[in-house]
């Protein structure tokens, strides 16, 4: 059958809702644990996270994207890159490779590449399917804002399953007063303390983005030091490698290989035995909770 309207993709930031579901559970004691004594919290709450964001949303395609593992080419860049997070807890180990077998048990598309972040895979399919598809991005990551375009909005987490702060291009711009590519010449400026690299220290979220705004970018900045106050003057002058620096690891990739077609991450209606399926392998909230949101019987 021809699709006469454009698609509405949905991306998902699975790691991002992963970890959010993991701790928002584990923080109560409650690991949701299966017959052999496996955690199963931050999977069940990954999935009822996504399948309500499908029944508020509704995507006519959607795609669930990964890391694959700790080591990326920033951590090759930059030793220090993520290098104070703390390691996932024990009880949070199993489950990585759980939520993507759950994922492909519901029907998701998990993408995913060693040596990339899930920003990365986002980026790229944003960049390869932006003109033929209205696409919105789940995540709780800031740093995705720099991929907003005309067709490209980001819903990011708030409380719970149903409440999002969703950004589309014309808002970034009416709050920032830049270009929504321009905001990782911002993150270069005032670093990152979650990911690890500094920026230019004592330059704070405020004062680089109004470097950005008055000079358009990191170039227009170090062109324009003369015109600068002392202090900030100095400050750049004497971190300019670690801010050419910060501005590549907070640039997100565009330029994946994304080996599938818009046509095959298309949606198809949910059905009881999907779910008794997963009602047999222990993800009896996951169950549950698509029945109620589907009316399965």
């Amino acid at each position: 059958m021809k699709m006469t309207n454009k698609p509405h993709l949905l991306v998902v930031d699975g790691m991002a809702l992963l970890f959010r579901s993991f701790f928002a559970s584990s923080a109560m004691g409650q690991y949701i644990r299966m017959e052999d004594g496996t955690p199963t919290n931050g999977v069940q709450g990954f999935a009822r996270h996504v399948l309500t964001a499908q029944s508020l949303m509704k995507p006519t395609h959607l795609a669930v994207c990964w890391d694959m593992g700790a080591q990326t080419f920033r951590n090759e860049l930059f030793d220090g890159y993520k290098a104070n997070r703390p390691t996932p807890p024990e009880e949070m180990l199993p489950q990585f490779d759980m939520a993507k077998e759950v994922s492909e048990m519901i029907g998701w598309q998990n993408f995913g590449e060693a040596g990339m972040e899930a920003d990365d895979t986002i980026g790229s399919m944003v960049e390869k399917w932006k003109d033929e598809a209205d696409i919105t991005i789940i995540s709780g990551d800031k740093d995705l804002l720099q991929l907003l375009n005309a067709t490209t909005k980001i819903a990011f987490t708030k409380k719970g399953y149903t409440e999002y702060d969703v950004y589309t291009e014309h808002r970034f711009k009416e709050e920032y007063a830049i270009e929504p590519h321009k905001f990782a010449e911002v993150k270069a400026f005032m670093g990152d303390s979650s990911d690890g690299y500094p920026g230019v220290k004592g330059i704070g979220p405020k004062t680089a983005l109004q470097l950005i705004q008055n000079y358009g970018s990191i170039e227009g900045v170090l062109n324009n030091l003369e015109q600068l106050k002392p202090g900030q003057r100095s400050k750049i002058a004497e971190n300019i490698d670690m801010l050419r620096l910060s501005h590549k690891l907070a640039t997100i990739h565009r330029d994946m290989e994304i080996r599938a077609t818009i046509h095959e991450l298309l949606l198809k209606d949910y059905n009881h035995a999907t779910f008794e399926h997963l009602e047999s392998k222990g993800f009896r909230l996951i169950a549950k909770h698509a029945r109620s949101l589907y009316s399965l019987v």
